[in-house]
């Protein structure tokens, strides 16, 4: 489980490590680098939302951090990104659906690039 990654030192050093390799090495299956993009204007970090939520994450992980930290760091990200812009119930329905397919989209193609590339660390 995610708790048992957490509390081990050496888990988290090597998933990190793992994760900003993947990263930055381009192993990711999306189109262009998506994670050396400067955040310009509100529609383009509105199509990013999901590459800031696990930049954010990432960002968070350490050994022994609480889990309820990572989780507080998405919730905070969709209330301020999905659920305070919506004007309506059909606007949430399309930001949450939007940010959900990319976000599964996101996290298939960084769960690839780790099976490929890190399967000793990852697997």
């Amino acid at each position: 489980t995610m708790r048992t990654v957490l509390n081990s030192n050496s888990k988290v050093t090597v998933l990190r490590s793992d994760l900003h390799a993947v990263i930055d090495q381009g192993f990711l299956d999306v189109p262009g680098n998506l994670f050396q993009k400067k955040l310009r204007n509100r529609e383009e970090l509105q199509n990013d939302i999901e590459l800031k939520c696990l930049n954010d994450l990432m960002s968070l992980l350490a050994p022994s951090r609480d889990i309820r930290v990572l989780l507080n760091c998405v919730s905070s990200n969709l209330q301020a990104f999905i659920i305070q812009p919506s004007r309506s119930k059909e606007e949430f329905r399309k930001l949450a659906s939007d940010f959900q397919l990319r976000w599964n989209f996101l996290l298939s193609a960084v769960s690839k690039a780790m099976t490929l590339n890190y399967a000793d660390s990852f697997g």
